[in-house]
């Protein structure tokens, strides 16, 4: 299965590349770690996902607005929030190889070998977490099995995380990516935040921040919204923006980067009405995906273990999302209690009590907190929509097709139109039908190049979930062929009708 995986990933990540939809940061010079570009058909698949968001989560509502806040912000947010104190991974470095690890993604055990009725320790190895974690063990275990003369390796009886390893087991351990015991720096404290200076000092009165989250800006203007809007609670303040964070090993193509977009809603209400608040946006939320075309049996939604839950949260739960490199969090929600505008009224010395003009009641709001990753979405639908099946040619032979089945709404291109010949009229009628897209705001693609069956076949890994084709028959009746991408059914529609059909099933 793993296997199966890794080659689904690989299909994908070279077919992103091909297709354009994502690209290397700076390839050109070799690339940067943790850092993606979105090419042409990816930059319009993030939109659309972000546009549907934003749609309904605060354009079908009354009562949730947008903000769109700065980057930097006074760096006592940040304080207020914890994570100047608190945002801190521990990291370890290999004096060997230079590589830098999460010490509590790295898995340590004993490797031991039973040769002639006698067990004897290998080391310590060290392994990173995640899918094949045990299987890696075992490959590296009988290799050092196998230098120092053999036997059969015997399981151990428990892998621990490094970082909760003894002392002198860490001292002693082989490191995930060297042969040499004794590489592993100690772990240490790592914050996460990227850090800058604003204005020509550059001294620690001038120390900045990056945004390693979208949820503060909301907080900070909290009050500005209640005071300039008239919402009464219960209410949500929705926002979309980059967010940055120093990840030590980032990983797993998109999903882990330094660089990346989130979607998130902050939905104040009264404390007695949080647990009925929370449990709407988790059911919503999760809903949603599914709405999106995420139908699989892939998708999870994982309450948290109260072990699980942040010091300030009363409930949380992940919509998760099995990728083939694993199963990983898309989305938190989380009910934040009173802890954010809390701390904010604490640090800033502001009022950020709610007044109700009914109750004459003065209190701190609770929060219900759906926050998503814009760029961990798009790789959920992307691996969801990959598809391979099999399709007849335009000689009728049956060919594997590659084939991205995205969700109509989220598809960067919503039609593409072709005149069959270059000739009689064809290109003339198609680029008006194309033209006709375009001004209704449907992403139209025109292509006159080449055969038919290879112009479906481009349009089919984009994610195009209609080809329309001007023929002979249309300069006959105004008929045009209508190609469904995921049924390859094929219908006659008139030109007049066809951007109404293409507007009504790309919603």
């Amino acid at each position: 299965m793993a296997e199966n995986r890794n080659d689904l990933m690989d299909k994908l990540v070279s077919l992103c590349k091909r297709r354009g939809f994502i690209f290397q940061s700076s390839e050109i010079y070799g690339g940067i770690n943790g850092f993606w570009d979105y090419g042409p058909l990816g930059v319009e698949l993030k939109r659309n996902v972000k546009e549907a968001w934003w749609t309904d989560i605060v354009r079908k509502r009354d009562d949730i607005v947008g903000l769109d806040c700065s980057i930097i912000m006074n760096p006592r947010v940040w304080e207020a929030s914890g994570h100047v104190g608190g945002f801190n991974d521990p990291m370890v470095d290999c004096r060997e190889t230079k590589k830098r690890y999460r010490a509590d993604q790295i898995l340590v055990g004993e490797a031991r070998a039973e040769r002639n009725g006698e067990v004897r320790s290998l080391g310590w190895l060290c392994v990173l977490d995640g899918e094949g974690a045990r299987e890696e063990f075992d490959r590296r275990a009988s290799k050092f099995a196998k230098k120092t003369g053999g036997g059969n390796v015997v399981p151990p009886e428990q892998m621990a995380v490094f970082v909760d390893a003894p002392p002198d087991v860490q001292t002693a351990a082989i490191g995930p990516d060297t042969d040499n015991a004794g590489t592993l720096t100690a772990p240490r404290q790592f914050n996460l935040m990227f850090g800058s200076h604003a204005g020509a000092m550059q001294d620690e009165s001038s120390k900045v921040y990056l945004r390693p989250e979208t949820a503060q800006g909301i907080f900070a203007n909290w009050k500005n919204v209640l005071d300039t809007t008239r919402l009464k609670l219960p209410f949500g303040i929705a926002q979309i923006g980059k967010s940055f964070r120093n990840e030590i090993n980032p990983r797993n193509y998109t999903f882990r980067s330094r660089e990346f977009e989130q979607m998130e809603l902050e939905f104040f209400c009264h404390p007695s009405e949080a647990d009925k608040w929370y449990e709407y946006w988790r059911d919503a939320r999760y809903q949603w995906y599914i709405r999106h075309g995420l139908t699989s049996s892939k998708l999870h939604l994982r309450p948290h273990d109260p072990d699980e839950l942040a010091h300030y949260a009363r409930a949380c739960a992940d919509v998760e999302y099995e990728f083939p490199f694993g199963t990983s969090e898309l989305e938190g929600i989380a009910n934040r209690t009173d802890f954010d505008l809390t701390q904010h009224q604490k640090y800033s010395g502001k009022d950020l009590a709610y007044f109700d003009e009914e109750t004459k009641e003065r209190f701190i709001p609770y929060v219900i907190e759906p926050s998503g990753g814009v760029d961990r979405a798009t790789l959920a639908f992307l691996c969801e929509a990959y598809t391979e099946d099999q399709a007849p040619d335009e000689k009728g032979v049956m060919q594997t097709r590659i084939v991205m089945k995205l969700h109509p709404r989220l598809a960067p291109i919503k039609a593409a139109v072709f005149p069959l010949v270059k000739k009689d009229g064809m290109p003339e009628i198609a680029r008006q039908i194309h033209e006709a897209l375009r001004d209704d705001g449907l992403a139209s693609f025109y292509d006159e190049k080449g055969a038919v069956g290879r112009r479906y076949r481009r349009q089919d890994e984009a994610g195009t979930p209609f080809c329309i084709t001007v023929d002979g028959q249309t300069l006959q009746d105004q008929t045009v062929t209508l190609r469904d991408r995921d049924t390859l059914e094929q219908i006659r529609i008139a030109v007049d009708q066809v951007v109404n059909y293409v507007r009504q099933r790309v919603r």
